[in-house]
């Protein structure tokens, strides 16, 4: 068999045409932002460098699961607890009177039945009528409740303990190993005795999120962020409801990458750089460093042409992490919910590809010229 020179160019076209039209692990670079300066491109791209990082970290935030009502400060309430309503009260009466209202000839204590605290905060004692002892401390309500009794039995000596209300309860609900509700004891009573009480942070929990429900809205910290500053340790009060969920944002990587997956936030930022180790690092044989893109949807209200936001709902932002420049701008630039680390493919794969199979052709003549 022998292939002509004519032959062989249309071999070599042929397979030309073949290397353009291979499929490809991941798009390349060019092919992703394409059409994006077009006047009705729908996205536009962002390179982002040291000139333009300033620019881009003002820019308003994508929706995130975890924005909640700020988060309420550590304020002191005081020494001591405080009685609410609701909370039951048991009395002891002391008296070395011979004739008294309250006890017999042959007695010297009386208990009374417990006592709920009332709404208007007052509890009912015998021949005493009303006796108010709401946001008391329990020394503060047994003088009161002495008081009120001196009338009645004037070497009155009164024991009074205090059994928590709902009022003065907070319910642990979820997120821990023994969720419930737990009494108030003192007016210091931290989020974090409250999460220690009920078990402390059970393990698995990726980026675990810390909630307060209080007054009808919901208030939100990472546990990260409460454990480092003592000021985030809220104080409690009744009523208060806490539970603690896993992080809810993510993102996903595709392309040239060490991994294609969706990622949890392992903290509570993640930076462009430090996805690079989430994702599995970039893949060695195809993988285009200088083609690192994020592609992320904004809400329309955040669109600005003033450069204070995106210019389009649809963002790229690419980094070249050839760079110091890139890489440092990597290192500052944070990922947000639902965003996509894009690792494009390199333009070398697929020239030393199409090469691979012109040399396979050319392999292919000589061993016809041979035959």
């Amino acid at each position: 068999m022998i292939f002509r020179p004519s032959l062989l160019a249309l071999m070599v076209f042929s397979v030309s045409l073949q290397a353009c039209s291979l499929p490809q692990g991941a798009g390349l670079a060019s092919q992703v932002m394409a059409g994006s300066e077009a006047p009705d491109a729908t996205f536009a791209v962002r390179f982002v460098t040291s000139e333009t990082m300033g620019a881009v970290s003002s820019w308003p935030r994508v929706s995130d699961p975890n924005a909640k009502a700020g988060w309420v400060e550590r304020k002191s309430g005081g020494a001591g607890s405080q009685i609410e309503v609701g909370d039951v009260i048991t009395l002891s009466v002391w008296s070395n009177e011979e004739n008294s209202l309250l006890v017999g000839p042959d007695q010297r204590q009386i208990v009374f039945p417990p006592l709920t605290v009332s709404p208007d905060g007052t509890v009912f004692l015998p021949y005493a009528d009303k006796v108010y002892v709401a946001k008391m401390s329990p020394e503060e309500a047994r003088d009161a409740v002495q008081s009120g009794l001196s009338s009645v039995v004037p070497s009155a000596q009164v024991q009074l303990s205090v059994a928590s209300g709902r009022r003065n309860e907070v319910e642990l609900i979820s997120g821990v190993p023994a969720p419930g509700s737990y009494a108030v004891p003192d007016n210091n009573y931290g989020i974090l005795s409250l999460i220690a009480d009920g078990g402390g942070m059970p393990g698995g929990i990726i980026n675990p999120q810390v909630r307060l429900a209080r007054d009808g809205k919901v208030y939100g910290i990472s546990m990260d962020r409460l454990l480092s500053n003592p000021s985030n340790d809220t104080i409690l009060r009744g009523g208060d409801r806490v539970y603690v969920e896993e992080d809810k944002r993510y993102f996903l990587s595709l392309g040239a990458a060490g991994n294609e997956s969706q990622h949890k936030f392992p903290q509570s930022t993640v930076t462009a750089l430090e996805s690079m180790s989430l994702i599995g690092g970039l893949n060695d044989n195809s993988a285009n460093p200088k083609g690192i893109l994020i592609l992320r949807q904004y809400a329309p209200k955040a669109v600005r042409q003033d450069g204070s936001g995106p210019e389009k709902e649809r963002m790229i932002f690419a980094f070249d992490l050839t760079t110091a420049d890139g890489l440092f701008s990597a290192g500052d630039f944070e990922i947000q919910h639902q965003d996509l680390v894009l690792v494009t493919e390199s333009p070398v794969v697929s020239a030393r590809n199409a090469i691979s199979l012109i040399g396979a052709a050319l392999g292919l003549y000589k061993t016809g010229q041979s035959l």
